[in-house]
């Protein structure tokens, strides 16, 4: 139980860094830099602000141990398409291998926590 606890929490505290506390420090000490990844891709600057708005939604909901199941749920979904098409939109727009596989690493590391949060819950 410890070890399964252990793991779901550094799985998921990784995933908060990348998904939740980056982009929210890069919006609040370097706002300039928040849409220039996503303007590579061609998609329009607000999206980069509601991405990283969703992204800490996602976030609270996964770390807030009260959070109804349901909206757990949603919430690993939301962040698991949004490194889906991150990876699509690298693969397809600029061919970058380093972009492309990290948002594969972080999908995995989002599986990691998905599968020991289910372990706690079935175990509580």
């Amino acid at each position: 139980m410890k070890k399964n606890k252990i793991i779901f929490w550094s799985a998921t505290i990784i995933i908060a860094l990348w998904e939740a506390v980056m982009p929210m420090t890069t919006w609040i000490l370097a706002p300039e830099h928040m849409t220039i990844g996503t303007k590579a891709l061609g998609y329009p600057d607000y999206f980069a602000y509601s991405l990283a708005i969703a992204k800490v939604l996602g976030v609270i909901a996964i770390v807030y141990p009260k959070t109804p199941t349901m909206l757990k749920e949603w919430a690993y979904a939301g962040l698991t398409f949004t490194l889906i098409f991150a990876f699509l939109s690298h693969l397809l727009v600029d061919k970058n291998i380093a972009y492309m596989v990290m948002p594969l690493a972080f999908l995995g590391v989002l599986t990691v926590s998905y599968i020991y949060n289910k372990k706690l819950k079935s175990n509580a």
